[in-house]
C-alpha cells in the first residue's frame, strides 16, 4: 500500500485532479443542469471562483517574481522560499484557490453530496502533493523551512 500511495506522489497535475473532482461532484448530484438555477446562487458562486481565480493568480506571480517553480512535479527546482504576500496567509495558495474554485462550483449545483468533491481534492492534493513538497522542502532548506512552516498554516 505504501509503495501505491509513493508511486502516486506528484504523478497527476493538481488542475487534472480539481477537474476531476468537478465532473465527479456534478456526477454524483444527478447531472443537473447547468442553467435554471436561483439567480441567488450566482452571486456566491461566482465570488468563489473568481477568489480562487485571484488567489491562485497571486500564488503564481508570487513564485515568478521569486524566480522559482512553479511546476508542482519538480520541488527539488525551488530556488527560495517564497514566504511573504499571500504566502503568509497560506503555504499553498494555488492549492487553495483551486479549492475556492471547487467550493464555488459546489454552491452552484446546489447539493450538499457536491462537498464531498471539495474533500475529495483537499484530501488527494494534501497526500500526494503537499506532504511530499514539504518533504523535499525541509530537505533542501532544513530550519529556514521548518520556522516557515510554524508561522503559516499549510491551507488556511
Amino acid at each position: 500500500m505504501k509503495r501505491l500511495a509513493a508511486a502516486l506522489e506528484y504523478k497527476v497535475p493538481p488542475p487534472l485532479i480539481g477537474a476531476l473532482c468537478a465532473s465527479l461532484m456534478w456526477l454524483i448530484c444527478g447531472m443537473p443542469p447547468l442553467t435554471g438555477r436561483p439567480p441567488l446562487l450566482l452571486v456566491p458562486a461566482l465570488a468563489l471562483v473568481v477568489l480562487g481565480l485571484t488567489v491562485d493568480a497571486v500564488g503564481v506571480l508570487s513564485f515568478r517574481r521569486a524566480r522559482t517553480t512553479v511546476n508542482p512535479f519538480a520541488p527539488e527546482r525551488t530556488v527560495n522560499i517564497v514566504s511573504s504576500g499571500i504566502y503568509r496567509l497560506s503555504r499553498n495558495p494555488m492549492y487553495l484557490g483551486m479549492a475556492c474554485i471547487l467550493t464555488g462550483w459546489a454552491v452552484w449545483l446546489w447539493q450538499v453530496q457536491a462537498v464531498l468533491g471539495v474533500v475529495l481534492f483537499v484530501a488527494w492534493i494534501t497526500r500526494f502533493q503537499i506532504i511530499p513538497e514539504e518533504r523535499v522542502l525541509t530537505q533542501k532548506f532544513g530550519t529556514e523551512y521548518r520556522q516557515y512552516r510554524q508561522r503559516v498554516r499549510r491551507w488556511v
